[in-house]
């Protein structure tokens, strides 16, 4: 590459850099793969890529688009730019991206203008669902819209469904199979069709078929955006990669960023292999290892690596060995509990000490597996009168109490004559909206309010003390730049997350509870690559704390209940950190000796072999006939619908439909025989068991009657 010209500015933004960040930022020109652990200073690494290409004359900062994954990490790059001393850096989502190319070539490539994306899939699914006649709740469509949002990302149509899933191991959702999702799938593009409407998937999917058909469209993008770069690439899917490569046309001026230990979001079509074979395609490419780790404290880091190493103790694929540059900490804990009401009490027990010496309860977040986990967490956290917040449900900007406030705010804003102090005057307006000085008694629903509107309070003692000259206009115009990025001011609670919402955030005080086998890894994660991507959710959990972490799991689910849980086997390892509480003892999968031999591997029917898991799981080949009553099949149909609905998921995690079969075509009389079927471990024997064998009792009495 030829040297580039310096302008003023520009050897500052390297100096700023660790020497990988700097390999990183000093090489604007051509294809780079960066794989960045957590912790690492990523965005800034990309940041300082792009000033620096600005700067020294590499780039011309409108003919740069970088992609990011959240409108809330979009806006914090363009912030980060900003400081940096460059402006006009496009820095979008995928789908905020597509959709504006979307709006302005559309009428020269098909006519009019585009169509309205729908906000929600739900309504269009349930009226899907409603023409198939048939029986959906709620549950049930949040699930069919996941699907739907899968097979679109996969790029499949209605036709290459059955195929597709039948390829992935992926069992449909709400007791459907593959051929009635695929006749959802059609429907549902009837439904929109009929609406004049798409959804966020058809933004892509559009944008790509334009771009490939329409040569001058193409051209067009290609001229106005000359280098690329893409956060986050681990959780790209098929259909954004495929944009990606339309937009970059044959060059190769990309640089990707990612980390393939972060990868949890398989289910939705994500995949770490766009990143690892990077190189592949871009045989060029430089590639580029974040290694040190400016979060965490080493004894965070420590046990983080230790979750992440291979039985053979090296690193995973892809992985990065993390190497802290904090100062010490105190060491990680694992607390055992007798059930789960008792490790959330212990647990907020912990927490209500915490508080007391100190700490902030914006820095303190309690972070699981499921969601079904946080109810006896806010219990515990309320009866303390603990403040808590639960991430992932309304965003902040969308609650009614701070639109509410933000409409007082801005009529307030135009009779500001500067008088009053701008934290007081804020303070003023919010007591109007409901707000009060002092926090309310109780908890739950109404504590959450008046933290949303606490922390707009915060927001402008923030602002006032950078600008004391700054009035209500100016903090008006703050809050509608951090709406459009989603850029949420701090709550001051504690923060009750699911792994997955936590991704991308971090706590100074991180409990990190449900360490049992059973939830990490979760019931349902049967394959290899399954179990993989749970090491993975809790490895981002570990490295979500930057100085105190604690783990903890309960012995059994109620109290009195038999103690049959035993510690994640994903703590293996660990003991020189936890101690002997942190030594797993894992519970038989399938695939141990016992499950291998309990599935027949010839036809009791014709005595052929068994060539497909499913034919296994069964006992019998598919050309061979059913030998169950239809009647007991769909009774046990039933009840697995009634259990799923009961515990808020899909229907094929209490069982799948081969093992429903082979229940109902072998019989079985007692826990013995029924832990012999393939797809019944001692997880779901211990949970359904008692229920499948009072069905199968009923119904031979009955036949026998």
């Amino acid at each position: 590459m030829s040297t580039l010209p310096v302008h003023p500015g520009a050897d500052d933004v390297l100096g700023a850099l660790d020497p990988e960040q700097r390999e990183v930022a000093a090489h604007p020109l051509g294809p780079m793969c960066v794989l960045a652990g957590a912790g690492t200073g990523k965005t800034r690494a990309i940041t300082h890529r792009v000033a620096y290409g600005v700067l020294s004359g590499a780039y011309q900062p409108q003919r740069v688009l970088a992609v990011t994954f959240t409108a809330r990490a979009a806006g914090e790059m363009r912030t980060r730019l900003r400081d940096l001393g460059v402006g006009g850096v496009q820095a979008r989502t995928f789908h905020a991206a597509a959709l504006r190319q979307l709006h302005y070539f559309w009428p020269q490539a098909i006519g009019g203008p585009a169509p309205e994306v729908m906000p929600h899939k739900a309504g269009a699914v349930a009226e899907a669902g409603g023409r198939l006649r048939l029986r959906l709740d709620s549950a049930a469509v949040r699930d069919l819209a996941a699907e739907i949002e899968w097979a679109k990302v996969s790029m499949l149509t209605a036709d290459g469904y059955p195929a597709a899933v039948a390829r992935a191991r992926r069992e449909p959702p709400a007791g459907l199979d593959a051929t009635a999702m695929a006749r959802l799938l059609a429907t549902y593009e009837e439904v929109k069709g009929d609406r004049g409407v798409i959804d966020f998937e058809d933004v892509l999917l559009l944008m790509a078929g334009i771009l490939g058909e329409h040569e001058q469209v193409a051209r067009a993008v290609r001229a106005q955006y000359r280098h690329f770069v893409v956060d986050e690439y681990q959780d790209v899917n098929r259909l954004q990669q495929t944009l990606l490569e339309l937009w970059l046309g044959e060059r190769e001026d990309v640089c990707v960023v990612g980390d393939p230990a972060q990868t949890i979001y398989s289910f939705t079509g994500a995949s770490p292999e766009h990143l690892l074979g990077f190189r592949a395609r871009h045989p060029a490419a430089r590639v580029v290892e974040l290694v040190r780790n400016y979060r965490s404290s080493p004894q965070v880091v420590g046990l983080a690596n230790l979750v992440l190493r291979s039985p053979g103790g090296g690193r995973r694929s892809g992985s990065v060995e993390l190497r802290a540059q904090r100062a010490d900490g105190v060491g990680p804990e694992l607390l055992v509990a007798d059930d789960d009401p008792a490790e959330a009490d212990q647990v907020a027990e912990r927490i209500r000490r915490h508080l007391d010496d100190g700490h902030p309860a914006a820095q303190v977040a309690v972070l699981f597996r499921t969601n079904g986990q946080s109810e006896l967490f806010e219990s515990a956290l309320a009866e303390r009168g603990i403040p808590y917040l639960v991430r992932g449900g309304e965003r902040f900007f969308s609650r009614k109490e701070v639109r509410d406030a933000l409409v007082l705010l801005r009529g307030a804003a135009r009779s500001d004559d500067g008088e009053v102090a701008l934290p007081d005057l804020v303070r003023d307006v919010l007591v109007g909206a409901g707000w009060t000085r002092e926090p309310p008694a109780a908890g739950g629903a109404a504590r959450e309010r008046w933290e949303s509107l606490a922390a707009l309070a915060g927001l402008a003692d923030d602002l006032s003390a950078a600008d004391t000259t700054a009035r209500l206009p100016a903090f008006v115009r703050e809050l509608d730049e951090r709406a459009a990025a989603q850029h949420a001011p701090t709550v001051q609670g504690v923060t009750l997350a699911s792994l997955h919402a936590a991704k991308g955030l971090e706590w100074d005080t991180v409990f990190l509870v449900g360490c049992s086998d059973g939830l990490l890894p979760i019931t349902m994660a049967d394959t290899p690559e399954e179990v993989e991507e749970e090491r993975r959710l809790l490895y981002v959990g570990v490295t979500r704390a930057r100085e105190r972490l604690v783990l903890s799991y309960a012995r059994a689910r109620t109290p009195g209940a038999k103690a049959t849980r035993r510690p994640s086997r994903f703590l293996d390892g660990t003991e020189p950190v936890l101690g002997a509480a942190a030594r797993s003892q894992p519970r038989r999968r399938r695939g141990s000796t016992r499950e291998r031999s309990a599935a027949p591997s010839v036809c009791r029917v014709c005595g052929g072999g068994l060539a497909t898991a499913k034919e296994r799981t069964i006992g019998r080949c598919a050309g061979c006939p059913p030998t169950m009553d239809e009647q007991l099949f769909e009774q046990l149909r039933q009840w697995r619908l009634e259990t799923a609905r009961e515990l808020d998921v899909p229907a094929y995690v209490v069982f799948t439909d081969a093992t429903l079969t082979a229940i109902a075509e072998r019989t079985p009389g007692d826990t013995s025989e029924l832990s012999r079927i393939a797809g019944v471990g001692p997880a779901k024997l211990e949970r359904f068991g008692a229920s499948v064998l009072a069905i199968l009792e009923e119904f031979t009495e009955g036949q026998k009657a």
